[in-house]
């Protein structure tokens, strides 16, 4: 006599199976696009905030720091290898996850699914700015890498231009923004934030840090338009080359001075 099959038994059909932890090349590549956005992009980010933070010193204070960036070895395999490879791999491929990716923030506008979509967004911002601002910075007009003593004044002419200096706010603050919730993303993802309450704490943390980077990131920008470096000389390292006091003249021996 043949058995019956139990009517909860669901039926197998035959197709693609689905995507598991650790399995497949869309985990890797999302690994890779995750880990990449934390270092080296991260690493960059953090390290670009501090060099411009120099420009509230001053226009020496900041050409010296530009010189000394691109007096390190290796320093345009670096450029290549751990920061414009990496934002490009890391910018196209989030777009190609948003446009595969698809958010119901009109039937379920939820906090999570309008940070998803602001984190979408402000990445494209990102990635628009970054592109205008390698563009104009190190390839067009005066060559920085070779005439470190002129960024200041190049950053300068550029923010006179309101639009421009619109554009640099704004994307300042997508970009601190992307950051410090991607940095939220990353732990949650890695298994570092394990739990909804560790989750919610590092929420707190991540927004604290975001909000101390724009602050010095905004604060950066100020201090190419406040009203105390407006006469900033177009070379600032003319005579301030010298990381200590350069040396003084020989004296000359008299027959008086021996005497």
């Amino acid at each position: 006599m043949a058995t019956a099959q139990h009517p909860s038994t669901p039926t197998v059909r035959p197709g693609v199976p689905p995507l598991r932890a650790a399995k497949g090349n869309s985990f890797l590549w999302r690994k890779l696009h995750s880990l990449l956005g934390i270092v080296p992009i991260g690493a960059f980010l953090l390290e670009h905030l501090l060099s411009n933070f120099e420009a509230l010193k001053g226009p020496v204070a900041y050409g010296l720091q530009v010189k000394f960036l691109n007096s390190l070895p290796l320093v345009r395999v670096l450029e290549w290898v751990f920061i414009f490879l990496p934002i490009l791999y890391h910018a196209l491929y989030g777009v190609y996850i948003w446009l595969r990716g698809k958010s119901n923030i009109v039937y379920y506008p939820w906090a999570g699914n309008w940070m998803y979509v602001a984190q979408r967004y402000t990445g494209l911002i990102a990635f628009a700015y970054i592109l205008q601002h390698v563009l104009r910075q190190r390839f067009l007009g005066v060559d920085l890498p070779n005439n470190p003593g002129m960024a200041f004044a190049k950053v300068q002419h550029e923010l006179a231009n309101p639009v421009m200096l619109a554009v640099y706010v704004i994307a300042m603050i997508a970009i601190c923004w992307h950051f410090s919730y991607g940095i939220w993303l990353f732990a949650a993802k890695w298994g570092i934030t394990p739990g909804e309450v560790a989750r919610k704490r590092f929420g707190y943390a991540c927004a604290a840090f975001g909000v101390l980077l724009c602050a010095m990131g905004l604060a950066s920008i100020w201090a190419f338009v406040e009203p105390k470096y407006q006469n900033a000389p177009e070379n600032a390292l003319p005579a301030a080359t010298y990381l200590v006091a350069p040396p003084t003249p020989a004296r000359i021996t008299t027959p008086a001075s021996i005497c």
